[in-house]
């Protein structure tokens, strides 16, 4: 069948690629950017990556005709924090005229649950959506979730912080909302199982595990996954915009993200009885094996997709087009270039593992500072890690950087800086051959945005001489 997906380089999207793929589905894949998508060679026949911006008019001519599923996977939470919905409303309207005009014949809309009357603007939002959906004459199919649990999920990477990094918490109230969390294994079931289904036209269901936890039941029985022994302390002080706070600072999700989402973990969001359970005979897996078969996943290195790597987790909007090409004018460069004398492929190695708990070779103490004051100052800090310690590719986050070019076949490596500065940087490495010989060029470049930017570099000068030479001189030692 011809799939049109939409949110491929987002959580669920990622995941939803290679099985699809694997059903035999030929899948057209919409991405703003086509830097962010990478996937296995065996893959790349079998998708079509198109690149369309739901927000601006939309050329037909780019599609194929005929489409027979469309997948409604977009989403904007990690927008401005108070024009989300108008967001998610426009694209929606847009992937519905679309979706009529390839002839459709069921459209599938991955939401949240919405069976309380006082819901979030983010839960709000969802639900706009699936109206705007269902008022097509194309037979919609709405599965709706709440917490979704696996790894690189936010709701388990949140988790994960706040049981791994504190022993005591003194935590809001809203830890006591009680929820449904569900395994992405199941929420990929029902999203490939409905494909079709007649009996599911025009219908919403609402999806969720075996059981019903607050989020203290998950925070104690991840622990308990763990091995880690926890206190948890709830008081009802700690208002909407403290607890966004709290989250912060302690996780590494970006304050704008934290605000959206302490406004949702507020709402309980539980199931109706899952109907499509029994249609699709699918057996929900429970909150611990769904955090175990995490685990196993992050232990063998293969998290295919982590909420990291999405625009949602960093504080700009910015586009990797308008980045990839490093400017000269105006800027200021830290250039160290080092001979290879050693084995060309470990220090290729060492230059791709760079990182998350590798660290970067060099004063790490000092990173880790930069990072804090990152987060002080509003920043991304360095809490998000790398989502593989041996592989990297574009797009993907890097501690509080963005991969914009990952080229095994050049041995080049670009990271453009999401921390906090006045004006912007880019970390550029390169393997390059002179007169016989394997040189490592690294390359710091810093275009300061007015007299702030310009005195930042030279209070910075001397840190930078420090780190990024010992930097090198250990890439290629």
């Amino acid at each position: 069948m011809k799939i049109l997906l939409t949110g491929a380089t987002g959580y669920i999207g990622k995941r939803l690629i290679p099985v699809l793929i694997d059903q035999g589905h030929e899948v057209y894949c919409c991405i703003r950017d086509k830097k962010r998508l990478n996937f296995e060679n065996s893959y790349y026949p079998k998708i079509k990556i198109i690149e369309v911006d739901f927000l601006k008019k939309i050329n037909i001519c780019d599609f194929p005709e005929n489409i027979d599923i469309a997948y409604f996977l977009i989403h904007s939470m990690s927008s401005k924090i108070k024009n989300f919905g108008e967001l998610e409303e426009k694209t929606a309207i847009n992937f519905v005229n679309l979706a009529e005009q390839l002839k459709a014949k069921q459209i599938i809309y991955l939401g949240g649950i919405t069976n309380q009357e006082n819901l979030s603007k983010h839960l709000r939002s969802r639900k706009r959506v699936e109206e705007i959906l269902s008022k097509s004459r194309i037979p919609l199919t709405s599965i709706k979730t709440g917490i979704i649990v696996g790894s690189g999920s936010a709701s388990f990477e949140i988790i994960r912080d706040l049981v791994e990094k504190l022993p005591i918490m003194i935590a809001p109230k809203w830890l006591n909302t009680k929820h449904q969390p569900i395994a992405i294994r199941n929420v990929l079931e029902y999203l490939t199982g409905v494909i079709l289904r007649r009996e599911t036209f025009n219908k919403s269901f609402d999806v969720g595990g075996p059981e019903i936890l607050t989020y203290k039941d998950m925070l104690l029985e991840f622990a308990k996954v763990r091995k880690l022994k926890r206190v948890i302390i709830t008081v009802p002080v700690m208002t909407p915009r403290l607890s966004a706070y709290w989250l912060y600072f302690v996780t590494s999700v970006s304050y704008r993200l934290a605000v959206n989402l302490v406004e949702s973990m507020k709402v309980p969001i539980v199931a109706k009885d899952n109907e499509l359970e029994k249609i699709l005979n699918i057996h929900p897996i429970s909150y611990k094996d769904s955090v175990e078969l995490a685990f196993q996943k992050i232990e063998q290195n293969n998290v295919i997709s982590s909420w990291k790597d999405s625009l949602i987790s960093s504080n700009i909007d910015n586009s990797l087009l308008e980045n990839i090409n490093v400017p000269l004018n105006g800027c200021y460069t830290d250039i160290r270039e080092k001979e290879i004398k050693g084995d060309i492929q470990k220090v290729f190695d060492k230059l791709w593992s760079i990182g998350g708990d590798n660290g970067w070779y060099y004063a790490n103490f000092l990173w880790e500072i930069r990072g804090i004051i990152d987060k002080i100052f509003g920043g991304v800090g360095l809490r998000r890690g790398r989502k593989n310690q041996n592989e990297i590719n574009t797009g993907e986050s890097l501690d509080f950087w963005r991969v914009l070019v990952a080229d095994k076949i050049n041995r080049r490596l670009l990271l453009y800086a999401e921390m906090k500065l006045p004006g912007e940087a880019w970390l550029e490495f390169k393997i390059v051959k002179k007169n016989q010989k394997f040189f490592l060029v690294q390359t710091a470049t810093f275009r300061p945005k007015g007299l702030t930017g310009r005195l930042y570099w030279y209070l910075v000068l001397p840190f930078h001489f420090f780190v990024f030479e010992g930097m090198a001189k250990n890439l290629v030692k």
